[in-house]
C-alpha cells in the first residue's frame, strides 16, 4: 500500500514538472517581446530638431518653411556636451539640467537675460525675413519703442514712468545699430511686460512651437516651445529652451521631473512645471502677435 502511495505522489510530481516546463518558453517568449528603451538624444545632432527623437508613435507637427515655427525648431547648436557659459565667459555652476546649447551670442554687458533671449530670437527672425516694420516691444511701463522710430533716429528720454521719444540721432538701419536697440529693449522690458503685451493663451490645444511659458513679474522666468509632436490619438508633446538670469546661454532643457519622456514635455494650462533650476507652480502661456 505505500508502495503504491508513493508511485502515486511520483507521478504527480512528473505531471507537474512537465507542466511547468512546457510554459516557460511562453514566459521567454514575453520577456522578449518587452520594448526595448527608445534613445531620445541623438548627439550627432546640430540643430534642435535633429537633437532630440521623437517616442515610438509621435510624429512631428508640420509648418511650412519660413515659418517662425520652422525658423525656432531648426535652430542650430553648438555641439554636444558643450556648456553654460555666464555672460562673463564663466561657467555656469549647474550643468545637468540641458541637453543643448544654442548658438546665440551672449553679450558680455550681462543684460541678455531669459526674456531678452527669447526677444532676440524673435526679432532675429523678424530682420531675416524683411520684416523689420514687425519688431517693437514694450518697456515695463507700458510705453512700446519700435525698430522702425529708434532706427530713425528716435530715443526715450525716461524720468521714472514717465517716457517721452524725441528725435536726438540720425537714421540708422543698419545691424549694429539694431543691437543697440535690442540692448535698450533689454534693459526696459521683461518677463512683466512682455505678459502684459502679448496675448494669452486659453487652450492646451493652442499651443505651438514659439509660444511661451511664463511667470510675469521682478523676478519672473520665461521658456519658449521650441518642437512639437503629435500622436495617432491627438496627444502633444514639446520642447523648451530658456535663457537665464544672470545672462547665460540660451539651452534646450532637459525634462527632470520625467526622465523617461526627457526632453519632451506634456504641457498643461494651471499645472506645475519644472524647469532645470526653475519652477513654474501654476503655468500660463503667451504668444508673440
Amino acid at each position: 500500500m505505500r508502495r503504491f502511495i508513493f508511485l502515486v505522489l511520483v507521478l504527480i510530481v512528473i505531471i507537474v514538472l512537465r507542466y511547468q516546463l512546457k510554459r516557460e518558453p511562453k514566459m521567454i517568449s514575453n520577456i522578449i517581446k518587452e520594448p526595448i528603451e527608445y534613445n531620445l538624444i541623438n548627439k550627432e545632432g546640430l540643430t534642435i530638431k535633429n537633437r532630440v527623437n521623437m517616442p515610438k508613435g509621435y510624429k512631428r507637427v508640420v509648418y511650412n518653411k519660413g515659418t517662425f515655427e520652422d525658423y525656432v525648431r531648426n535652430y542650430k547648436l553648438k555641439p554636444f556636451g558643450s556648456k553654460i557659459i555666464n555672460f562673463d565667459k564663466s561657467i555656469y555652476y549647474w550643468q545637468n539640467g540641458h541637453i543643448g546649447i544654442l548658438e546665440v551670442p551672449v553679450p558680455r554687458n550681462g543684460l541678455q537675460q531669459c526674456a531678452d533671449a527669447l526677444i532676440r530670437i524673435r526679432s532675429e527672425y523678424l530682420w531675416s525675413k524683411n520684416r523689420k516694420e514687425e519688431i517693437g516691444f514694450n518697456f515695463t511701463s507700458g510705453h512700446y519703442c519700435s525698430w522702425k522710430d529708434y532706427s530713425a533716429g528716435y530715443r526715450p528720454q525716461i524720468n521714472g514712468n514717465k517716457v517721452i521719444f524725441n528725435k536726438v540721432e540720425k537714421a540708422n538701419y543698419t545691424k549694429e545699430n539694431f543691437y543697440d536697440y535690442l540692448n535698450l529693449i533689454y534693459t526696459y522690458s521683461g518677463t512683466l511686460s512682455l505678459y502684459n503685451e502679448l496675448d494669452k493663451i486659453n487652450s492646451d490645444k493652442e499651443l505651438k512651437i514659439g509660444d511661451m511659458l511664463i511667470k510675469g513679474g521682478s523676478p519672473g522666468h520665461i521658456v519658449m516651445i521650441c518642437d512639437e509632436i503629435i500622436d495617432t490619438d491627438g496627444n502633444k508633446l514639446y520642447l523648451l529652451f530658456q535663457g537665464n538670469t544672470p545672462a547665460q546661454s540660451v539651452h534646450l532643457v532637459k525634462n527632470l521631473e520625467n526622465t523617461n519622456l526627457s526632453p519632451w514635455y506634456d504641457l498643461k494650462l494651471n499645472s506645475k512645471i519644472g524647469v532645470s533650476n526653475y519652477t513654474f507652480r501654476n503655468s500660463e502661456y503667451v504668444k508673440f502677435k
